[in-house]
């Protein structure tokens, strides 16, 4: 009996050994669980680091213009569009007058410059090409005409006859049918921005960046063009003559002469110089952009300097 007692109390000590020994195991098992779910777990879709989504929304890419939205749309944005798709389909009377709309409307400063650059590339294809526009007359030659004779007919240049009708030298034909430019421009020159407005008919032609004279030395006034010089000699002040070709000559490719004796409209050397003030007093350009003026404007085409 006694022996049958304690083989019994032995082994019901071992079982109590093996339940305790599997509750502990279940209550490790039920902790390591609870722990995982205290932890926050994304939504489906929501990414894990939510802070870097929140830095990408508040910084997004600026579109190429901005519009104040707390007053009425601006309608240059719209037709801005508009003219930048005429004036891919090559549609340049469209996109030309779409531009002279925003610039009647809009009051968006990047809207505006954009249709501004827009309508200086569209005005050049248009005057230095055969295709129409208002400001252009047919004209057939007559006998004893000659480019020079009709160049001064229509209040335009020799070059710009030849370049829009596609005329190499001086011949012409009798019977052949010429389309010639003969609408008027006007210069205006801002000194503060250095920044020179060509303008045809009174209404915005092309915007060209400039060089001024040093401490604001460019006369302020109006005049009018006086002579037209390819390839021009420089007069020094000291009387020196410095040819075309030398490397002391400042005045570039071409001038234009104002009837103030000494200034002009010039091309120059130094192409870092625009946008400054740095001339001895006179307007100064690329060598490019003064070959287009050059192009572009007659004797006696006025131009006003203002401060």
């Amino acid at each position: 009996m006694t022996d049958i007692y304690l083989r019994s109390e032995k082994s019901n000590k071992g079982c109590f050994v093996a339940i305790g020994t599997l509750v502990v195991v279940l209550i490790v098992i039920a902790l390591f669980f609870l722990t995982r779910g205290c932890e926050k777990k994304p939504d489906i879709g929501e990414p894990a680091n939510s802070s870097a989504v929140e830095l990408t929304e508040s910084a997004p890419a600026e579109p190429e213009i901005t519009e104040d939205r707390s007053s009425a749309p601006d309608p240059g944005l719209r037709l801005l569009a508009q003219a930048k798709t005429s004036r891919s389909a090559q549609n340049l009377q469209e996109a030309r007058r779409l531009c002279y709309e925003i610039l009647d409307q809009s009051k968006n400063p990047q809207a505006r410059k954009i249709a501004e650059d827009l309508l200086g590339d569209i005005h050049i294809m248009l005057v230095t090409t055969p295709r129409p526009m208002p400001e252009k007359k047919d004209y057939t030659i007559r006998p004893g005409d000659t480019l020079s004779e009709i160049a001064s007919k229509f209040k335009t240049t020799i070059e710009l006859v030849r370049k829009s009708n596609n005329i190499s030298g001086s011949l012409i034909r009798v019977g052949d049918r010429l389309r010639v430019f003969s609408g008027d421009f006007a210069v205006v020159v801002k000194k503060s921005d250095n920044t020179l407005e060509l303008s045809l008919n009174n209404r915005f032609f092309k915007r060209y960046r400039v060089g001024t004279g040093k401490f604001l030395k460019t006369p302020t006034g109006d005049f009018k063009i006086t002579d037209r010089i390819v390839q021009p000699t420089w007069w020094r002040p000291d009387g020196k003559e410095v040819p075309y070709g030398s490397t002391n000559n400042v005045l570039g490719t071409h001038w234009l002469s104002l009837n103030i004796r000494g200034y002009g409209l010039h091309g120059t050397w130094e192409p870092e110089t625009i946008g400054t003030h740095a001339s001895a007093g006179c307007v100064r350009l690329l060598n490019s952009d003064i070959e287009e003026l050059y192009m572009l404007l007659p004797l006696g085409t006025p131009v006003q300097i203002i401060e």
